[in-house]
């Protein structure tokens, strides 16, 4: 049987991954920072659990020597931050790129010591489609979700060699605690112009990602998956 971890799976679009290969009958992981209490109802679910900051290294170094071995590594686990320029801090700065960034690199590094040594594996990272076009007032927030994009691609590359698959998923406006704080009338803006005439689930997020998993041709590439939001 497969391992599957996915970082900040408990919730939102983590969480329907999670589910997603579960169905499928994975060994389904996932870890959480301070979500007590939805990771409970996953791990009711099936789910094995993991409390661990992705953004410390030895939470990261830890997790992977507890799973053993790990073929799926989904990196969902991030923040976000809606703030102009002028009003943000270093330390906020900091913390997104710890998060959104750097968790993706730790637990791509460890987990591909691993893949290396057999030879095989896949990695996703999850970015956004502000990854890909930029948003007014998340400058911060987009420039850690472009960064992911780049270093898929490099990644893709580097561990092409080794059998190792890495893959990008970008998702739109998704509906998720995340989009909570727009106002409905915003909302309505937003939908106004998306193609598709409505928000993401995280069930279409995860298909997108179980699509990278079934397709052993498709390496380097950041996959839309936003109604259509991003066409110019």
């Amino acid at each position: 049987m497969k391992t599957v971890l996915v970082t900040g799976g408990v919730r939102g679009i983590g969480k329907s991954i999670a589910l997603a290969f579960l169905q499928k009958g994975y060994r389904v992981c996932v870890t959480y920072s301070k979500d007590e209490e939805n990771a409970k109802l996953v791990q009711a679910q099936g789910v094995e659990t993991y409390k661990a900051d992705v953004a410390c290294e030895k939470d990261v170094v830890a997790l992977f020597q507890t799973l053993g071995k790990v073929d799926i590594l989904i990196n969902n686990a991030g923040v976000s931050l809606m703030k102009q320029i002028q009003d943000t801090t270093y330390a906020e700065y900091e913390r997104l790129f710890a998060v959104n960034v750097g968790g993706t690199f730790l637990c791509a590094r460890e987990a591909s010591k691993g893949m290396i040594s057999r030879q095989s594996g896949l990695i996703v990272n999850v970015s956004s489609v502000w990854g890909e076009v930029g948003a007014s007032c998340e400058s911060v927030y987009s420039a850690s979700k472009s960064a992911i994009i780049a270093f898929t691609k490099s990644l893709a590359k580097e561990l092409g060699w080794s059998g190792i698959r890495v893959n990008c998923v970008s998702p739109g406006v998704i509906d998720t605690k995340m989009n909570a704080r727009l106002s409905r009338e915003e909302m309505q803006d937003v939908i106004a112009e998306i193609p598709a005439k409505r928000l993401g689930t995280g069930e279409d997020v995860a298909k997108a990602v179980l699509f990278l998993e079934e397709n052993e041709y498709v390496t380097g590439i950041d996959l839309p998956v936003n109604g259509g939001f991003s066409i110019v």
